[in-house]
């Protein structure tokens, strides 16, 4: 069973959504964990969102990288620019991936502008999560 990390700043939005889609999407072929760089929890608003499509996320934490610093990881995939750039390294041959989805944590607007924001990433994490699977598992 192969081993996935998502990475972003605070493991509270992208990484949540991303580890909800990729655990969906890989059923019994991959174990998926997601940290961040900082701990931020784990937004509520992406809760209500996957739970819009169908995915329940509630019961995640939010996890420092350091976490996981034993876990010989076979894909690692950062989603925002600031976690590639603060990474760690791992001594390990963990195949990496990167992908700066926009984070909704900084929208401005509405409640319902705010919530399209999240909604909108959340299908583009869905597409990303999909191809991803496909391609490596």
């Amino acid at each position: 069973m192969k081993k996935i990390l998502v990475l972003c700043t605070g493991n509270s939005c992208r990484s949540q959504i991303a580890e909800g889609y990729l655990r969906q999407f890989s059923g019994d072929k991959a174990l998926v964990y997601s940290a961040g760089v900082e701990t931020h929890g784990v937004n509520p608003k992406a809760i209500a969102v996957m739970a819009e499509d169908g995915i329940d996320i509630s019961g995640h934490t939010s996890n420092n990288i350091t976490e996981y610093q034993g876990v010989d990881f076979d894909y690692v995939i950062t989603v925002c620019d600031h976690a590639k750039e603060r990474c760690p390294f791992f001594p390990s041959n963990a195949k990496t991936f990167h992908e700066n989805f926009t984070d909704p944590a900084k929208a401005t607007g509405t409640e319902e502008e705010i919530n399209e924001v999240f909604r909108a990433v959340r299908n583009t994490i869905k597409q990303y999560a999909q191809q991803f699977v496909t391609d490596n598992l």
